[in-house]
Protein backbone atom coordinates (compact mmCIF):
# COMPACT_ATOMS: atom_id res chain seq x y z
CA UNK A 1 0.00 0.00 0.00
CA UNK A 2 1.44 3.34 -1.03
CA UNK A 3 0.04 6.66 0.11
CA UNK A 4 0.76 9.69 -2.04
CA UNK A 5 -0.38 13.29 -2.13
CA UNK A 6 -3.40 13.81 -4.34
CA UNK A 7 -3.03 15.99 -7.43
CA UNK A 8 -5.55 18.03 -9.37
CA UNK A 9 -5.32 15.35 -12.08
CA UNK A 10 -6.84 12.90 -9.54
CA UNK A 11 -10.04 14.94 -9.13
CA UNK A 12 -12.31 12.86 -11.37
CA UNK A 13 -11.08 9.57 -9.91
CA UNK A 14 -11.46 10.91 -6.36
CA UNK A 15 -15.01 12.07 -7.07
CA UNK A 16 -15.86 8.61 -8.45
CA UNK A 17 -14.26 6.94 -5.41
CA UNK A 18 -16.32 9.15 -3.10
CA UNK A 19 -19.56 8.23 -4.87
CA UNK A 20 -18.69 4.51 -4.93
CA UNK A 21 -17.77 4.58 -1.25
CA UNK A 22 -20.92 6.42 -0.18
CA UNK A 23 -23.16 4.14 -2.23
CA UNK A 24 -21.42 0.95 -1.19
CA UNK A 25 -20.63 1.51 2.48
CA UNK A 26 -23.39 3.79 3.80
CA UNK A 27 -26.56 1.76 3.27
CA UNK A 28 -26.68 0.48 6.85
CA UNK A 29 -27.05 4.05 8.11
CA UNK A 30 -28.49 6.18 5.30
CA UNK A 31 -31.23 5.63 2.71
CA UNK A 32 -30.83 6.15 -1.05
CA UNK A 33 -32.20 9.70 -0.97
CA UNK A 34 -29.74 10.68 1.78
CA UNK A 35 -26.78 9.10 -0.01
CA UNK A 36 -27.55 10.74 -3.35
CA UNK A 37 -28.20 14.14 -1.73
CA UNK A 38 -24.90 13.87 0.14
CA UNK A 39 -22.99 13.07 -3.06
CA UNK A 40 -24.65 15.94 -4.89
CA UNK A 41 -24.52 18.58 -2.16
CA UNK A 42 -21.72 17.75 0.28
CA UNK A 43 -19.45 14.78 -0.40
CA UNK A 44 -16.88 15.73 -2.98
CA UNK A 45 -13.41 16.90 -3.77
CA UNK A 46 -12.18 19.91 -1.79
CA UNK A 47 -9.59 21.49 -4.08
CA UNK A 48 -8.15 23.48 -1.16
CA UNK A 49 -6.93 20.24 0.45
CA UNK A 50 -5.17 19.20 -2.75
CA UNK A 51 -3.67 22.68 -3.21
CA UNK A 52 -2.49 22.67 0.42
CA UNK A 53 -0.79 19.28 -0.05
CA UNK A 54 -2.77 17.72 2.80
CA UNK A 55 -4.97 15.30 0.84
CA UNK A 56 -3.84 11.77 0.07
CA UNK A 57 -4.82 8.83 -2.11
CA UNK A 58 -3.98 5.15 -2.02
CA UNK A 59 -3.79 3.26 -5.30
CA UNK A 60 -4.26 -0.43 -5.97
CA UNK A 61 -3.55 -1.78 -9.45
CA UNK A 62 -3.96 1.66 -11.00
CA UNK A 63 -7.29 2.41 -9.31
CA UNK A 64 -7.93 4.54 -6.25
CA UNK A 65 -8.62 2.42 -3.19
CA UNK A 66 -8.96 5.22 -0.64
CA UNK A 67 -8.55 8.93 0.03
CA UNK A 68 -8.52 11.31 2.95
CA UNK A 69 -6.71 14.24 4.40
CA UNK A 70 -6.29 16.86 7.06
CA UNK A 71 -6.64 20.61 6.98
CA UNK A 72 -5.40 23.85 8.50
CA UNK A 73 -8.56 25.58 7.31
CA UNK A 74 -11.76 26.40 9.20
CA UNK A 75 -13.95 24.19 7.01
CA UNK A 76 -14.82 20.96 8.79
CA UNK A 77 -16.62 19.25 5.90
CA UNK A 78 -17.88 19.60 2.35
CA UNK A 79 -16.43 19.47 -1.13
CA UNK A 80 -16.10 22.36 -3.57
CA UNK A 81 -19.84 22.21 -4.28
CA UNK A 82 -20.72 22.87 -0.60
CA UNK A 83 -21.36 26.62 -0.46
CA UNK A 84 -21.03 27.07 3.32
CA UNK A 85 -17.27 26.38 3.44
CA UNK A 86 -14.96 28.78 5.29
CA UNK A 87 -11.57 28.74 3.56
CA UNK A 88 -9.80 30.77 6.24
CA UNK A 89 -6.92 29.30 8.23
CA UNK A 90 -6.96 28.19 11.86
CA UNK A 91 -4.29 28.66 14.53
CA UNK A 92 -2.52 25.45 15.63
CA UNK A 93 -1.91 26.97 19.07
CA UNK A 94 -5.62 27.26 19.79
CA UNK A 95 -7.56 25.22 17.22
CA UNK A 96 -7.63 21.52 16.33
CA UNK A 97 -6.67 20.45 12.81
CA UNK A 98 -9.47 18.98 10.73
CA UNK A 99 -9.66 15.42 9.45
CA UNK A 100 -11.40 15.65 6.09
CA UNK A 101 -13.07 13.62 3.39
CA UNK A 102 -12.08 10.03 4.16
CA UNK A 103 -13.50 7.51 1.71
CA UNK A 104 -12.53 3.92 0.93
CA UNK A 105 -13.71 1.96 -2.09
CA UNK A 106 -16.01 -0.90 -0.98
CA UNK A 107 -13.67 -3.45 -2.58
CA UNK A 108 -10.88 -2.26 -0.27
CA UNK A 109 -12.81 -1.71 2.98
CA UNK A 110 -11.32 -3.00 6.22
CA UNK A 111 -7.81 -3.48 4.82
CA UNK A 112 -6.10 -0.73 6.85
CA UNK A 113 -6.22 1.94 4.15
CA UNK A 114 -8.12 4.55 6.16
CA UNK A 115 -6.03 3.81 9.25
CA UNK A 116 -2.79 4.36 7.31
CA UNK A 117 -4.02 7.66 5.86
CA UNK A 118 -5.27 8.77 9.28
CA UNK A 119 -1.90 8.04 10.90
CA UNK A 120 -0.15 10.12 8.24
CA UNK A 121 -2.62 12.99 8.72
CA UNK A 122 -2.18 12.99 12.49
CA UNK A 123 1.61 12.89 12.16
CA UNK A 124 1.68 15.79 9.69
CA UNK A 125 -0.75 17.88 11.73
CA UNK A 126 1.35 17.34 14.86
CA UNK A 127 4.46 18.37 12.92
CA UNK A 128 2.66 21.62 12.05
CA UNK A 129 2.04 22.33 15.74
CA UNK A 130 -1.51 21.07 16.15
CA UNK A 131 -2.30 19.44 19.50
CA UNK A 132 -5.72 18.05 18.63
CA UNK A 133 -7.77 16.81 15.70
CA UNK A 134 -11.47 17.13 15.02
CA UNK A 135 -13.80 15.78 12.38
CA UNK A 136 -17.41 15.38 11.43
CA UNK A 137 -17.94 11.65 10.97
CA UNK A 138 -20.59 10.06 8.85
CA UNK A 139 -22.50 7.43 10.81
CA UNK A 140 -20.66 4.56 9.06
CA UNK A 141 -17.31 6.05 10.13
CA UNK A 142 -17.99 6.44 13.87
CA UNK A 143 -16.83 2.94 14.85
CA UNK A 144 -13.58 3.36 12.89
CA UNK A 145 -12.75 6.75 14.41
CA UNK A 146 -13.57 5.54 17.93
CA UNK A 147 -11.16 2.62 17.42
CA UNK A 148 -8.51 5.20 16.43
CA UNK A 149 -8.94 7.16 19.67
CA UNK A 150 -11.52 9.78 18.69
CA UNK A 151 -14.28 10.68 21.14
CA UNK A 152 -17.83 11.55 20.17
CA UNK A 153 -18.86 15.15 20.81
CA UNK A 154 -22.61 14.73 20.35
CA UNK A 155 -24.45 14.35 17.06
CA UNK A 156 -26.04 16.62 14.51
CA UNK A 157 -28.36 16.49 11.54
CA UNK A 158 -27.54 18.65 8.53
CA UNK A 159 -30.12 19.73 5.96
CA UNK A 160 -28.88 18.61 2.54
CA UNK A 161 -32.04 19.53 0.66
CA UNK A 162 -35.44 20.81 1.68
CA UNK A 163 -36.57 17.26 2.49
CA UNK A 164 -33.34 15.41 3.26
CA UNK A 165 -31.29 15.50 6.46
CA UNK A 166 -28.11 13.56 7.16
CA UNK A 167 -26.87 12.53 10.58
CA UNK A 168 -23.23 13.13 11.57
CA UNK A 169 -21.14 12.78 14.72
CA UNK A 170 -18.57 15.44 15.64
CA UNK A 171 -15.45 13.76 17.07
CA UNK A 172 -12.16 14.89 18.60
CA UNK A 173 -8.78 13.47 19.56
CA UNK A 174 -5.95 15.00 21.55
CA UNK A 175 -2.58 14.33 19.97
CA UNK A 176 0.27 12.97 22.06
CA UNK A 177 3.14 15.37 22.63
CA UNK A 178 6.35 13.52 21.89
Amino acid sequence: MKIRKATLEDRAKIQQLIADSARGLSREHYNDAQIEAAIENMFGVDTDLIDDGTYFVVESEGELAGCGGWSRRRTLFGGDQYAARDRGYIDPATDPARIRAFFVHPDHARKGIAQAILARCESEAAAHGFRAMELLSTLPGVKFYKACGYAEQGNIDLDLTENVKLGFVPMRKELKND
